[in-house]
Protein backbone atom coordinates (compact mmCIF):
# COMPACT_ATOMS: atom_id res chain seq x y z
CA UNK A 1 0.00 0.00 0.00
CA UNK A 2 1.45 3.56 -1.17
CA UNK A 3 1.84 5.90 2.12
CA UNK A 4 -0.08 8.97 1.33
CA UNK A 5 2.39 11.92 0.56
CA UNK A 6 2.13 15.01 2.88
CA UNK A 7 2.48 18.59 0.77
CA UNK A 8 3.31 21.40 3.18
CA UNK A 9 2.03 24.51 1.56
CA UNK A 10 4.10 27.97 2.27
CA UNK A 11 2.09 30.71 2.66
CA UNK A 12 3.17 33.66 1.49
CA UNK A 13 4.01 32.40 -1.81
CA UNK A 14 3.63 33.62 -5.26
CA UNK A 15 3.18 37.01 -6.55
CA UNK A 16 3.42 39.88 -4.61
CA UNK A 17 2.43 43.56 -4.84
CA UNK A 18 5.11 44.88 -7.49
CA UNK A 19 4.20 41.96 -9.22
CA UNK A 20 0.72 42.44 -9.48
CA UNK A 21 0.71 46.20 -10.23
CA UNK A 22 3.61 45.33 -12.98
CA UNK A 23 1.30 42.71 -14.78
CA UNK A 24 -2.06 45.22 -14.42
CA UNK A 25 -0.20 48.08 -15.45
CA UNK A 26 0.88 46.19 -18.87
CA UNK A 27 -2.61 44.77 -19.14
CA UNK A 28 -4.14 48.23 -18.48
CA UNK A 29 -1.87 50.13 -21.20
CA UNK A 30 -3.28 47.55 -23.39
CA UNK A 31 -6.95 48.71 -23.00
CA UNK A 32 -5.89 52.04 -23.55
CA UNK A 33 -3.83 52.27 -26.32
CA UNK A 34 -4.97 49.03 -27.91
CA UNK A 35 -1.85 46.07 -29.26
CA UNK A 36 0.59 46.24 -29.65
CA UNK A 37 1.90 47.85 -26.08
CA UNK A 38 5.92 46.93 -26.52
CA UNK A 39 7.39 46.15 -22.61
CA UNK A 40 11.38 46.80 -22.68
CA UNK A 41 12.44 43.33 -20.75
CA UNK A 42 10.61 40.61 -19.52
CA UNK A 43 8.10 42.68 -16.93
CA UNK A 44 8.38 39.77 -14.21
CA UNK A 45 10.72 37.02 -14.58
CA UNK A 46 8.27 33.81 -15.49
CA UNK A 47 7.75 32.61 -18.72
CA UNK A 48 3.61 32.04 -17.95
CA UNK A 49 2.93 35.50 -17.35
CA UNK A 50 4.96 36.64 -19.99
CA UNK A 51 3.18 34.23 -22.37
CA UNK A 52 -0.36 35.18 -20.82
CA UNK A 53 0.53 39.12 -21.67
CA UNK A 54 2.11 38.17 -25.43
CA UNK A 55 -0.98 36.67 -26.11
CA UNK A 56 -3.19 40.07 -25.26
CA UNK A 57 -1.06 42.07 -27.47
CA UNK A 58 2.35 42.77 -25.69
CA UNK A 59 5.70 42.55 -27.55
CA UNK A 60 8.79 42.23 -25.22
CA UNK A 61 11.93 43.71 -26.55
CA UNK A 62 15.48 44.06 -24.83
CA UNK A 63 16.14 47.97 -25.96
CA UNK A 64 14.28 50.85 -26.84
CA UNK A 65 15.74 51.03 -30.42
CA UNK A 66 13.51 47.85 -31.19
CA UNK A 67 10.50 49.98 -30.20
CA UNK A 68 8.59 51.67 -33.13
CA UNK A 69 8.52 55.51 -33.15
CA UNK A 70 4.97 56.24 -31.76
CA UNK A 71 4.24 52.98 -29.66
CA UNK A 72 3.35 52.51 -26.35
CA UNK A 73 6.28 51.39 -24.40
CA UNK A 74 6.24 49.87 -20.49
CA UNK A 75 9.77 49.55 -18.25
CA UNK A 76 9.73 46.29 -16.49
CA UNK A 77 9.26 45.57 -12.63
CA UNK A 78 13.32 45.58 -12.24
CA UNK A 79 13.53 48.74 -13.04
CA UNK A 80 15.58 51.09 -15.68
CA UNK A 81 18.70 53.28 -15.57
CA UNK A 82 17.88 56.94 -15.98
CA UNK A 83 18.92 56.85 -19.38
CA UNK A 84 16.54 54.68 -20.59
CA UNK A 85 13.84 57.16 -19.59
CA UNK A 86 15.93 59.64 -21.10
CA UNK A 87 15.90 58.16 -23.83
CA UNK A 88 12.47 57.24 -24.40
CA UNK A 89 11.43 60.77 -23.67
CA UNK A 90 13.73 62.13 -26.34
CA UNK A 91 12.31 59.86 -28.99
CA UNK A 92 8.70 60.96 -27.74
CA UNK A 93 7.41 57.48 -26.74
CA UNK A 94 4.97 57.33 -24.64
CA UNK A 95 5.94 55.25 -21.72
CA UNK A 96 4.68 53.61 -18.29
CA UNK A 97 6.94 53.04 -15.26
CA UNK A 98 6.28 49.40 -13.81
CA UNK A 99 9.05 49.50 -11.52
CA UNK A 100 7.94 48.08 -8.18
CA UNK A 101 7.50 50.82 -5.66
CA UNK A 102 10.51 49.07 -3.25
CA UNK A 103 13.27 49.15 -5.84
CA UNK A 104 12.28 52.70 -6.77
CA UNK A 105 12.53 54.03 -3.39
CA UNK A 106 16.00 51.79 -3.55
CA UNK A 107 16.66 54.86 -6.51
CA UNK A 108 15.73 57.15 -4.48
CA UNK A 109 17.78 56.88 -1.44
CA UNK A 110 20.93 56.41 -4.19
CA UNK A 111 20.11 59.82 -5.23
CA UNK A 112 20.36 61.26 -1.57
CA UNK A 113 23.29 59.49 -0.99
CA UNK A 114 25.51 60.63 -4.07
CA UNK A 115 24.13 64.81 -3.06
CA UNK A 116 25.58 64.09 0.34
CA UNK A 117 28.68 62.94 -1.49
CA UNK A 118 28.51 59.72 -0.56
CA UNK A 119 30.31 56.90 -1.93
CA UNK A 120 27.51 54.00 -2.43
CA UNK A 121 28.45 50.02 -1.57
CA UNK A 122 25.72 48.12 -3.55
CA UNK A 123 24.88 45.04 -2.59
CA UNK A 124 23.54 42.90 -5.54
CA UNK A 125 23.92 39.91 -8.06
CA UNK A 126 26.14 41.15 -11.15
CA UNK A 127 23.54 41.48 -14.74
CA UNK A 128 20.62 41.26 -12.88
CA UNK A 129 17.84 43.40 -14.37
CA UNK A 130 17.80 45.21 -10.63
CA UNK A 131 21.23 45.87 -10.29
CA UNK A 132 21.63 47.72 -13.65
CA UNK A 133 18.62 49.60 -13.29
CA UNK A 134 19.67 50.64 -9.73
CA UNK A 135 22.87 51.57 -10.35
CA UNK A 136 22.05 53.35 -13.93
CA UNK A 137 20.40 56.26 -10.99
CA UNK A 138 23.90 57.71 -10.41
CA UNK A 139 27.37 58.40 -12.55
CA UNK A 140 29.92 55.67 -13.64
CA UNK A 141 32.14 55.64 -10.73
CA UNK A 142 29.77 56.38 -7.92
CA UNK A 143 28.66 53.24 -7.18
CA UNK A 144 30.43 49.40 -6.30
CA UNK A 145 28.86 46.58 -6.52
CA UNK A 146 29.03 44.03 -3.48
CA UNK A 147 28.30 40.63 -4.21
CA UNK A 148 30.76 38.67 -1.45
CA UNK A 149 32.38 38.70 1.89
CA UNK A 150 35.78 38.90 -0.25
CA UNK A 151 34.67 41.98 -2.52
CA UNK A 152 33.81 43.38 1.19
CA UNK A 153 37.60 42.98 2.20
CA UNK A 154 38.59 44.22 -1.46
CA UNK A 155 36.81 47.57 -1.07
CA UNK A 156 39.99 50.06 -1.17
CA UNK A 157 39.41 52.08 1.65
CA UNK A 158 40.06 55.72 1.04
CA UNK A 159 40.72 58.13 3.91
CA UNK A 160 37.83 60.77 4.51
CA UNK A 161 35.36 59.36 1.86
CA UNK A 162 31.90 58.95 3.36
CA UNK A 163 30.19 55.31 2.53
CA UNK A 164 26.78 54.10 2.23
CA UNK A 165 24.99 50.65 1.48
CA UNK A 166 22.38 49.71 -0.30
CA UNK A 167 20.81 46.30 -1.21
CA UNK A 168 18.84 44.54 -4.32
CA UNK A 169 15.59 43.98 -3.06
CA UNK A 170 15.25 40.24 -4.10
CA UNK A 171 18.37 38.95 -1.84
CA UNK A 172 18.96 36.09 0.55
CA UNK A 173 18.04 37.56 4.01
CA UNK A 174 21.07 35.57 5.77
CA UNK A 175 23.93 36.10 2.99
CA UNK A 176 23.11 39.73 2.99
CA UNK A 177 22.76 40.23 7.13
CA UNK A 178 26.72 38.63 6.59
CA UNK A 179 27.59 41.29 4.34
CA UNK A 180 25.99 44.14 5.95
CA UNK A 181 27.60 43.22 9.84
CA UNK A 182 31.48 42.91 7.49
CA UNK A 183 30.85 46.35 5.87
CA UNK A 184 30.08 47.91 9.52
CA UNK A 185 33.09 46.15 10.71
CA UNK A 186 35.21 47.65 8.26
CA UNK A 187 33.62 50.70 7.77
CA UNK A 188 31.94 51.76 11.33
CA UNK A 189 30.75 55.28 9.91
CA UNK A 190 28.85 53.77 7.12
CA UNK A 191 25.82 55.08 6.28
CA UNK A 192 22.86 52.22 5.82
CA UNK A 193 19.09 52.09 5.28
CA UNK A 194 16.78 52.19 8.32
CA UNK A 195 15.87 48.25 7.52
CA UNK A 196 17.73 46.64 4.95
CA UNK A 197 16.44 47.08 1.43
CA UNK A 198 14.97 43.40 0.70
CA UNK A 199 11.76 43.53 0.18
CA UNK A 200 8.70 42.40 2.78
CA UNK A 201 7.80 39.41 -0.43
CA UNK A 202 11.15 38.15 -0.34
CA UNK A 203 11.49 38.33 3.27
CA UNK A 204 8.23 36.45 4.16
CA UNK A 205 8.57 33.70 1.58
CA UNK A 206 12.23 32.86 2.79
CA UNK A 207 10.39 32.98 6.05
CA UNK A 208 7.67 30.43 5.11
CA UNK A 209 10.66 28.23 3.69
CA UNK A 210 12.36 28.34 6.75
CA UNK A 211 9.21 27.16 8.63
CA UNK A 212 8.38 23.87 6.72
CA UNK A 213 12.02 22.77 5.71
CA UNK A 214 12.63 21.24 9.03
CA UNK A 215 9.50 19.14 8.15
CA UNK A 216 10.26 17.91 4.26
CA UNK A 217 12.38 15.71 2.89
CA UNK A 218 12.04 17.64 -0.73
CA UNK A 219 11.32 21.29 -1.40
CA UNK A 220 9.77 22.19 -4.99
CA UNK A 221 10.48 26.06 -6.11
CA UNK A 222 8.04 27.60 -8.51
CA UNK A 223 9.81 29.66 -10.37
CA UNK A 224 12.12 31.18 -13.24
CA UNK A 225 16.11 30.08 -12.77
CA UNK A 226 16.23 34.21 -13.75
CA UNK A 227 13.91 35.34 -10.90
CA UNK A 228 16.69 36.02 -8.60
CA UNK A 229 13.75 35.73 -5.02
CA UNK A 230 12.94 32.06 -6.64
CA UNK A 231 16.68 31.11 -6.20
CA UNK A 232 17.29 32.29 -2.98
CA UNK A 233 13.81 30.23 -1.87
CA UNK A 234 16.15 26.93 -2.96
CA UNK A 235 19.23 28.15 -1.18
CA UNK A 236 17.34 28.65 2.08
CA UNK A 237 15.93 25.69 2.13
CA UNK A 238 19.08 23.40 1.09
CA UNK A 239 21.22 25.67 4.05
CA UNK A 240 17.97 24.15 6.50
CA UNK A 241 19.20 21.19 5.23
CA UNK A 242 16.39 20.12 3.06
CA UNK A 243 17.05 19.32 -0.88
CA UNK A 244 14.98 21.98 -3.56
CA UNK A 245 14.78 21.82 -6.35
CA UNK A 246 13.00 25.10 -9.30
CA UNK A 247 11.07 23.90 -11.38
CA UNK A 248 9.10 26.31 -13.86
CA UNK A 249 6.06 24.24 -14.37
CA UNK A 250 4.34 20.76 -13.12
CA UNK A 251 5.69 18.95 -15.87
CA UNK A 252 9.16 19.30 -14.82
CA UNK A 253 8.40 16.95 -12.04
CA UNK A 254 9.43 12.90 -12.51
CA UNK A 255 7.67 10.35 -10.50
CA UNK A 256 10.86 8.91 -8.99
CA UNK A 257 11.29 12.87 -7.30
CA UNK A 258 9.04 11.23 -4.61
CA UNK A 259 11.00 8.07 -4.19
CA UNK A 260 11.45 7.96 -0.16
CA UNK A 261 9.48 11.02 0.11
CA UNK A 262 7.20 11.00 3.14
CA UNK A 263 6.52 15.03 3.11
CA UNK A 264 7.03 17.43 0.15
CA UNK A 265 7.25 21.37 0.96
CA UNK A 266 5.68 23.91 -1.92
CA UNK A 267 6.46 27.24 -2.32
CA UNK A 268 6.58 29.58 -5.29
CA UNK A 269 8.60 33.01 -5.87
CA UNK A 270 7.28 36.43 -6.23
CA UNK A 271 6.28 36.60 -9.97
CA UNK A 272 5.30 32.80 -10.33
CA UNK A 273 1.22 32.82 -10.30
CA UNK A 274 -1.06 30.27 -8.23
CA UNK A 275 -1.82 28.22 -11.21
CA UNK A 276 1.25 27.33 -11.29
CA UNK A 277 1.38 26.07 -7.62
CA UNK A 278 -2.18 24.14 -8.14
CA UNK A 279 -0.56 22.19 -11.12
CA UNK A 280 2.13 21.03 -8.79
CA UNK A 281 0.01 19.94 -6.42
CA UNK A 282 -2.06 17.90 -9.18
CA UNK A 283 0.82 16.30 -10.83
CA UNK A 284 1.77 15.18 -7.43
CA UNK A 285 -1.66 13.58 -6.49
CA UNK A 286 -1.82 11.49 -10.44
CA UNK A 287 1.09 9.35 -8.04
CA UNK A 288 0.30 9.70 -4.63
CA UNK A 289 -2.93 10.45 -2.49
CA UNK A 290 -1.88 13.59 -1.04
CA UNK A 291 -2.86 15.51 2.26
CA UNK A 292 -2.32 19.11 2.10
CA UNK A 293 -1.21 21.73 4.53
CA UNK A 294 -0.58 25.16 4.42
CA UNK A 295 1.64 26.88 6.89
CA UNK A 296 1.02 30.45 7.26
CA UNK A 297 4.13 32.51 9.14
CA UNK A 298 2.72 36.47 7.21
CA UNK A 299 -0.48 38.08 6.09
CA UNK A 300 0.24 40.12 2.98
CA UNK A 301 -2.12 43.01 2.35
CA UNK A 302 0.11 45.13 0.51
CA UNK A 303 -1.30 47.15 -2.54
CA UNK A 304 0.53 49.42 -4.79
CA UNK A 305 -0.62 52.63 -6.97
CA UNK A 306 -1.27 52.86 -10.44
CA UNK A 307 0.74 55.28 -12.56
CA UNK A 308 -1.34 58.27 -12.68
CA UNK A 309 -1.85 57.99 -17.17
CA UNK A 310 -3.89 54.76 -16.57
CA UNK A 311 -6.24 55.35 -13.42
CA UNK A 312 -7.31 59.58 -14.87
Amino acid sequence: MTIPLRVLIAAPRGFCAGVDRAIEIVERAIERYGAPVYVRHEIVHNRFVVDALKAKGAVFVEELDEVPDGAPVVFSAHGVAKTVAEEATGRGLDWLDATCPLVSKVHRQAERHLEAGRHILFIGHRGHPEVIGTMGQVPQGAMTLIETLADVEAIAQEPDRPLAFLTQTTLSVDDTAAIVAALRARFPAIVGPRAEDICYATSNRQTAVKAIAGDCDLILVVGAPSSSNSVRLVEVAERCGTRARLIQCASEIAPDWLDGVATIGVTAGASAPEVLVQAVIDRLGRWRAIHCETVTTAEERMVFKLPKQLVE
